[in-house]
């Protein structure tokens, strides 16, 4: 394979994904100089860190729908990044303890204790905003982020992979590796060990909004014990703007049981928050709606490498997948890692 020309901006690395850990990747290849183009199915860049704008009794504002929040470990790229975006008010320490809630019957509900761990972090604009923050941070060169291109299959020719046709230095798939197996000849996918046919968690995010609060104070809660969900969080509170909205992550089986019609667990989640929280019944809602992650999270993860990468082919792969554990921080470092290979490769 010709590997001469190098990247240019007719034929740039193309990473196909604009969540954390593909953006994080175009960052530094940015940064350094490479030509980068970001293809994206969506409207907005977020992947699993997206939200939804909706109508609230404190006003409009964006609920975060996928991750929660994030956390921060060591004195890395990362936590020097999240020390940047507290400096300029984009994120904010959030809280250290979660309550605990019982979802059986017998116990009769309600917050039964509490769990302490690392310092969870949100964000006033809700998570999205600091994937805006690296498509366009101040001074430094706004990524070429395309929308609403859904790639369909990457192929590997004399003269490089492609993308849809479109010609690349390389690809990089920002995805999980079901996603990105199907976009992969079935040698290359082999050889980058991923596969279409491994499980990822699914999971549908119930998200509701009331005319005022009326459940106790918490921040964001385990439920134990429960069939139908495993976490609740208080998205007032983990904006820091006190809004009156609840989201509630159903568990896998039930999700994986409702994701052709998300829409209908909504009725059967409100009716079970009220009990759980300690209220007999659950207040009517202002209004309710459903959001469906398919592949939430990883059953597997690629605990020996922090991203993919196949010579023969020049394409990649990166995600919360390639580390010891599934988060926002391995995402990150992820396409980071990636990225940073990439441009010692390119950079010109």
């Amino acid at each position: 394979m010709n590997d001469a020309a190098g990247a240019t901006p007719e034929r740039p690395v193309l990473v196909v994904g604009a969540g954390i850990s593909g953006l994080a990747c175009a960052r530094v290849l940015a940064d350094a100089g490479v030509p980068v183009r970001v293809l994206d199915r969506g409207r907005r860049v977020g992947g699993r860190m997206s939200g939804r704008r909706v109508e609230t009794a404190v006003g409009t504002r964006v609920v975060d729908l996928g991750a929660s929040y994030f956390t921060v470990s060591g004195s890395g790229g990362f936590a020097a990044q999240v020390a940047d975006w507290q400096a300029r008010g984009l994120a904010h320490p959030w809280t250290d303890t979660f309550a605990t809630i019982s979802g059986r019957a017998d116990d009769g509900g309600g917050i039964t204790g509490s769990s302490s761990g690392p310092v969870r972090w949100g964000a006033g604009g809700g998570l999205r905003t600091l994937l805006d923050d690296l498509v366009e941070p101040p001074g430094r060169e706004r990524l070429d982020v395309v929308h609403g291109i859904d790639v369909e299959a990457v192929d590997v020719g004399p003269d490089g992979p492609t993308a849809d046709g479109r010609p690349a230095a390389a690809v990089v798939l920002a995805m999980p590796d079901p996603q990105a197996a199907d976009l992969l000849p079935r040698m290359v996918a082999s050889r980058l060990d991923v596969s279409a046919r491994w499980n990822w968690r699914p999971c549908i995010a119930v998200y509701a909004a009331w005319p005022q609060r009326w459940w106790p104070d918490f921040h964001g809660a385990f439920v134990n014990d429960s069939d139908l969900l495993v976490f609740l969080g208080d998205d007032g509170s983990r904006r820091g703007d006190g809004a009156p909205v609840l989201v509630a992550h159903v568990a896998p089986d039930v999700s994986s049981d409702h994701l052709d019609a998300p829409a209908a667990i909504v009725p059967r989640v409100l009716a079970e928050l009220g009990p759980l929280l300690g209220v007999p019944a659950t207040p009517e809602a202002t209004w309710a709606r459903a959001h469906r992650w398919s592949l939430a999270s990883p059953l597997r993860q690629h605990t020996g490498a922090s991203s993919g990468w196949d010579e023969v082919s020049r394409t990649g792969v990166c995600g919360d997948a390639w580390g010891e554990r599934s988060k926002v921080q391995t995402a990150w470092e992820s396409g980071t890692a990636l990225g940073g290979d990439l441009a010692a490769r390119f950079a010109r």
